[in-house]
C-alpha cells in the first residue's frame, strides 16, 4: 500500500520551493462590510456614523474594517459611485440614444426606476448626501451631469414637437425624478410591485401629462 500523501505545501513540479497560499481573511468580505455599511449610514446618517459604529453592526474590530477600506470616506464614495455608474449606465443603452426624444426620455425614467428597486441602498444614500465632503460634492457634480441629459431630453422633445412647448425643459426634468426618487420614501421590496409594474405606473401619471 502506497503511503498517504504528505500534509502541507506541495512542491511544484519544475522543482521550485512550494508556494504557501495565503488564507483568506475570516469573517466579511469587502462587499459584504458596504453592504452593511450602507445601511447604517442610512439608518444614522453618515455624519452620524463612526467608525466605531460600523465595527459594532458588522461584528468585528475596525481593523477588519480597514483591512478592506481605507475608512468611512471610501465606504462612502465607493456606495455613491456604485449609484451614479448604473443610473449613468441607463443613459448608454440603446433605447436612451437612438430614436426620438419622448420615448429615450420615458426610457431613462423607466431605466432610473429599475436602478432605484436594483440599488434602493445605494440610491437612498445618494439622494441624502448634502454636499458636506468632497466625495459628496463630487457625486453631486455627477448628479448634476445626469440632470442636464435629461433636461436635454426634453428640450429635444419640444423642438421636435412631441412634449409641449409650455413646459421649461428644466423644470420637467426635475418634477419627472423627482417622482423617481420620491419612490426611497416608501418603497420596499418584495411588498407591492415590481420594478417593471413601478415604472409603468410613473410613466403613465408622468407622459401623459407631458406629451402634446
Amino acid at each position: 500500500m502506497s503511503p498517504p500523501p504528505a500534509s502541507g505545501p506541495r512542491a511544484s513540479s519544475s522543482g521550485e520551493p512550494p508556494v504557501r497560499r495565503r488564507a483568506g481573511r475570516p469573517g466579511h468580505d469587502a462587499e459584504s462590510v458596504l453592504r452593511v455599511a450602507v445601511r447604517v449610514f442610512n439608518e444614522r446618517g453618515y455624519d452620524g456614523t463612526s467608525m466605531e459604529d460600523l465595527a459594532r453592526a458588522l461584528g468585528v474590530t475596525k481593523s477588519a474594517i480597514y483591512h478592506h477600506f481605507s475608512g468611512k470616506s471610501e465606504l462612502l464614495r465607493r456606495s455613491l459611485d456604485h449609484a451614479l455608474d448604473a443610473l449613468f449606465a441607463v443613459t448608454d443603452e440603446p433605447g436612451a440614444t437612438s430614436g426620438p426624444a419622448i420615448d429615450r426620455l420615458e426610457y431613462v425614467v423607466r431605466g432610473s426606476v429599475r436602478v432605484l428597486v436594483e440599488e434602493l441602498p445605494h440610491v437612498t444614500l445618494l439622494l441624502r448626501v448634502r454636499g458636506n465632503t468632497a466625495v459628496e460634492r463630487h457625486a453631486l457634480e455627477r448628479r448634476r451631469e445626469f440632470d442636464h441629459f435629461v433636461g436635454d431630453l426634453v428640450r429635444a422633445g419640444v423642438e421636435a414637437g412631441d412634449i409641449r412647448p409650455d413646459i421649461d425643459p428644466a423644470l420637467a426634468g426635475r418634477l419627472l425624478f423627482g417622482m423617481v426618487n420620491s419612490i426611497v420614501e416608501w418603497y420596499r421590496p418584495g411588498k407591492g410591485l415590481d420594478a417593471p409594474e413601478l415604472a409603468d405606473a410613473l410613466a403613465t401619471v408622468a407622459f401623459n401629462g407631458l406629451r402634446a
